[in-house]
């Protein structure tokens, strides 16, 4: 009985034992199918399968007319399946496989050993070793026979110009992705869709020569045809180098736009950089530093170096902004051209005096127009308190100083203002004149154009359409206005009081001789890093239009920190003037008969300098085609007043010939 009742509790036990197994053996089941299915399913593909990435080819950029700015030229990826380095059927045979892929992929590729080896043995289908090889390195770890490493086609961008248009284009990063300008803008468009291409594999990882296979082709990129027009953009590089190089600034940077449409003609900046070789900064002294920097500082240096200052920054416009306070005043019937102000040297406001420039020898009686010619600071004071603070706001929101003006760039900065609230009677008055305010330059320039197009204002932009890889346009973006901001009324009194300063006030340096300029010079002391003070330093710039009986071409060029002579008239002038005389003879504008009659005339009488700032002097006679020249001491002074002249007010001279200017 004992014997039974024994071998009953056995069979208990093993019958709940084995209870127990199916019941673990259920819970394993359950949780390799439902809860871990997807993952060892995914796991089971991969085995099973071989997928090899195909890239897209990213669209081209082209200038407005056709030529290409940017391309992707055919190059390789490498690519290793660690399953099959790791091939062979003892320990000692994966062990070599691995140290052969390893060393023979870090000599050729020009890598560190280890870290190809880390990637090597990763427990992952596929990785990437490296990509954007040339033929020839591919064709050398074919010939080398590697188990497990896999050649694919792919694609690297190029820039056939090199540092052409770099802030504008910008650049990609290693995955080909945009990272600044263009690229990054409009980095949806031009990726396109990678493809890949699919095979079944054995349990060693190789093809199966009956098994299925899918090819998804890729999708490539559009293209897209910018606004940019390269025979302008080489004018205005060339310039601006050539201002750079004439006044040893920090940076010099310049925007050309059609007034009529926003397109922008060209956008450069200095100092440049490479496309091809982003990181690596043109100058070897700035290499150098670059070396001796930690990565996240190299970082920080690199996107300064690709910052497009013309879009991103602000900075104070000083007199150039005046263009802005008189066409408001005009608009709201404050002024008119034929109205007079009388300067004494200064004007208070609040208690407060603010001195014109010419304190020592005032002004005296002069009309509106000759005020903007002689940037007399008490005037635009007057103008700006009797527009009144609320209203002088209202006008600067419409002028777009308020917001952003919408390019299709990235990283667009806003105007630096003083609150309304606040601001008070001395800073409106400040404002009146171009300092206490910072705008960005394509603010300025976008505002200032609309002058030239009957009073409206145009959205900027840099892109004009969009082609497929077969070149059918598949979308374009049209010129978009966005406001009148003055009246037609307004806008044709702007333009003539524009073509003034460059005919008779201190412009002059901005004339082409046959076609009529307009222009207002500025330069302004750069505020501090704290922001509670002025530095000795300038922004020195000029805006100009022309033709101004019908503005077809709109230039701003700013020179940051010019050492020397730093007036707007002898820095940035100077550039304008040869980009717009490059410029309207490609574009084939002809030259205005009354103009060019007075450009043929080979004598000019010298005009009468003497009480004028030496910008401003600089500028009238650049005006009838007159250079100038000045002592060291003279030089040497930020801004001096002219107390005698050589040759004498009046002297009949030969064009081109030198007056002398005297503190």
């Amino acid at each position: 009985m004992t014997s039974l009742n024994s071998s009953k509790k056995n069979l208990i036990i093993i019958l709940i034992i084995v209870f127990v197994c199916l019941l673990l053996l259920c819970l394993r089941l359950g949780w390799i199918q439902i809860v871990k299915g997807s993952e060892y399913s995914e796991k089971a593909v991969e085995q099973q399968t071989r997928d090899t990435p195909i890239e897209a080819d990213r669209g081209v950029i082209y200038d407005t007319n056709g030529n290409e700015l940017a391309v992707s030229v055919t190059c390789y990826t490498i690519w290793v399946r660690p399953s099959d380095v790791r091939s062979g059927e003892t320990n000692a045979e994966k062990n070599e496989n691995i140290e052969k892929v390893s060393q023979s992929l870090a000599e050729i590729l020009g890598l560190d050993y280890e870290e190809v080896k880390s990637e090597v043995t990763k427990e992952q289908s596929i990785v990437k070793i490296e990509q954007g090889v040339d033929k020839d390195t591919a064709d050398k770890i074919r010939d080398a026979d590697l188990p497990g490493v896999e050649i694919a086609e792919d694609t690297k961008r190029s820039y056939p110009l090199g540092a052409f248009a770099s802030h504008t284009l910008g650049t990609v990063n290693d995955d080909n992705e945009g990272r600044s300008g263009l690229e990054l803008q409009y980095n949806t468009y031009l990726s396109g869709i990678a493809g890949r291409w699919v095979n079944y594999t054995d349990t060693g990882g190789n093809r199966l020569s009956y098994g299925e296979e899918r090819y998804y082709q890729a999708e490539d990129g559009y293209s897209i045809v910018t606004t940019i027009d390269q025979v302008i953009q080489h004018y205005t590089e060339k310039a601006i180098a050539q201002v750079q190089e004439s006044t040893s600034s920090e940076r010099v940077m310049a925007i050309v736009m059609n007034p009529k449409t926003g397109e922008i003609l060209a956008m450069a900046q200095t100092p440049e950089f490479d496309l091809n070789d982003p990181t690596t900064p043109l100058d070897e002294e700035e290499q150098k530093k670059l070396e001796s920097m930690s990565d996240s500082e190299k970082v920080t240096y690199w996107n300064q170096m690709w910052r497009n200052f013309l879009i991103s920054d602000a900075y104070e416009p000083g007199s150039t902004f005046k263009l802005l306070t008189t066409a408001i005043a005009l608009e709201e019937g404050v002024t008119d051209l034929d109205s007079t102000y009388t300067c004494t040297g200064s004007i208070e406001v609040a208690g407060q005096i603010i001195h014109c420039w010419r304190s020592e020898n005032p002004h005296g009686t002069q009309t509106l127009k000759q005020a903007v010619g002689n940037s007399c600071n008490p005037v635009f004071v007057q103008l700006a308190t009797e527009i009144g603070i609320e209203k002088f706001y209202d006008y600067m929101a419409t002028f777009g100083i308020t917001g952003k003006t919408g390019i299709d760039f990235p990283g667009e900065g806003t105007a630096i203002l003083q609150d309304e609230d606040s601001a008070g009677p001395v800073g409106l008055a400040t404002i009146g004149f171009g300092q206490g305010v910072a705008v960005t330059p394509i603010q300025l320039i976008t505002a200032v154009s609309a002058f030239g197009n009957d009073g409206k204002l145009m959205q900027p932009r840099l892109v004009k359409e969009l082609r497929d890889s077969d070149g059918n346009t598949v979308e374009t973006f049209d010129e978009k206005v966005v406001r009148q901001v003055v009246s037609k009324e307004t806008a044709d009194e702007l333009c003539d009081i524009m073509q003034y300063v460059v005919d008779e006030g201190g412009g002059g340096t901005a004339k082409v001789e046959g076609y009529k300029v307009g222009a207002k010079t500025g330069t302004a002391n750069k505020v501090n890093d704290e922001g509670t003070g002025y530095l000795e330093d300038t922004y020195s710039s000029c805006i100009a239009m022309a033709p101004m009986d019908d503005p077809q071409v709109a230039v701003l060029v700013i020179a940051d920190s010019p050492k020397g002579v730093r007036y707007g008239s002898t820095t940035a002038a100077p550039g304008v003037q040869q980009i717009l005389s490059d410029t309207l003879r490609y574009l084939n504008i002809s030259p205005d008969e009354e103009s060019q009659e007075e450009a043929d005339e080979g004598r000019v009488q010298v005009p009468d300098v003497v009480g004028e700032k030496a910008s401003e002097a600089i500028g009238i006679l650049a005006g009838d085609s007159l250079s100038y020249d000045m002592d060291e001491d003279a030089a040497a002074e930020s801004d001096f007043i002219v107390t005698k002249q050589y040759p004498a007010a009046g002297t009949e001279v030969k064009k081109g010939s030198k007056g002398y200017l005297y503190e």
